[in-house]
């Protein structure tokens, strides 16, 4: 047996040996695997094979005739948008309602880009600043009305409210909607047909409750006698009595009036007297006559105060415009800006 003892333990050694080195030869990239390089090579390669599939929505600017200088502005939508929402409604709104009023101001240009224009403007402009359009302020007129102290907090909510709906429009049927808005309703608000020609499924009659809290619910007028026959081509007879309501609108106001045998729409008394809302009452006090109204504004689509209301007590700018908006999706605007560009 001791013969073959240095034998056995040579074996033994080598064998050893043997197992020890995968152990050596696997150690330094042991190492190496435990500082995170490995991990953050492959977390790389597994981040860019996404980010590269995506594709994003293309640039587009909006041409907008700007009337003070009688000149066009080349803006880039999204901050077309912004400016959009700042003219339109207060900065101190609910931020969901901002966010409800950038999907309006997107989803109107967006339609607007994709029609063959029916208002001839300037310098092949897409829009025009005033109401007529959309009301847009530039930065620097936004700073002067606003002033320097406010202008900071308040663009930049603006903007994330622009930013968190960026790309988002609203769709009837797969097509862009006419997203109209106004400031207060008289409780409810109106449907199209009641104001335009056409009759829209989207833009239907909804209550609005949230609106009595505006300050610009309740409004009056007075009026001269002698004034108010001029601009409605009236005569009015000699007793108390003005005209009486023949008819009313499903948003609650006034469709109808006969005045002294004729025949006159609430919506042309309403712009020919400077009204604020079509919903109004009249009395005739001496050689004047003072007319109240309830609401401000067309009445139909979204109500501004109304969707403040809604964001008060938690509803969601999609809420908001799905209230406001019956039947809408909210869709992405990448196909239509393809489109758009795709004729350019």
């Amino acid at each position: 047996m001791k013969k073959f003892k240095p034998v056995v333990l040579l074996a033994a050694l080598l064998f050893i040996v043997t197992l020890m080195i995968p152990t050596f030869v696997v150690l330094p990239f042991g190492e190496e695997k435990v500082s995170g390089k490995l991990g953050e090579d492959v977390k790389e390669a597994a981040r860019e094979k996404p980010e590269a599939e995506v594709t994003a929505a293309p640039s587009i600017d909006v041409a907008v005739y700007r009337t003070a200088k009688q000149d066009v502005e080349s803006i880039p939508l999204e901050e077309y948008v912004a400016g959009v929402v700042a003219s339109e409604m207060p900065a101190d709104f609910e931020k969901e309602a901002l966010k409800a009023q950038a999907l309006t101001a997107r989803t109107y240009i967006v339609k607007q880009l994709m029609s063959n224009q029916s208002v001839e403007l300037p310098k092949d402009a897409n829009v025009a600043d005033t109401e007529f359009f959309q009301v847009y302020k530039s930065p620097d007129e936004l700073k002067q009305i606003w002033g320097p102290s406010n202008f900071e907090w308040k663009m930049e909510k603006i903007k994330e409210a622009v930013r968190e709906t960026q790309g988002q429009i609203l769709t009837y049927d797969g097509t862009p909607i006419d997203a109209t808005f106004f400031s207060t309703s008289n409780g409810y608000t109106e449907s199209s047909e009641a104001i335009w020609p056409n009759s829209l499924p989207y833009l239907k009659s909804v209550e609005s409750p949230w609106d009595k809290q505006s300050p610009k619910y309740n409004g009056q007028k007075i009026i001269s006698v002698k004034d108010f026959e001029a601009k409605l081509g009236v005569k009015l007879s000699d007793n108390k009595t003005i005209g009486a309501v023949i008819e009313r609108t499903e948003g609650k106001r006034v469709a109808k009036v006969n005045i002294n045998g004729k025949e006159v729409s609430g919506k042309d008394i309403r712009n020919k007297l400077g009204l604020m809302s079509t919903d109004f009452t009249w009395e005739r006090r001496g050689d004047n006559i003072v007319i109240n109204t309830k609401g401000y504004g067309h009445g139909v689509g979204m109500s501004q105060y109304g969707a403040n209301g809604m964001a008060k007590e938690g509803k969601k700018y999609a809420d908001i415009v799905q209230y406001y908006y019956q039947g809408v999706q909210i869709a992405d605007s990448e196909p239509f800006i393809t489109t758009i560009t795709a004729k350019k």
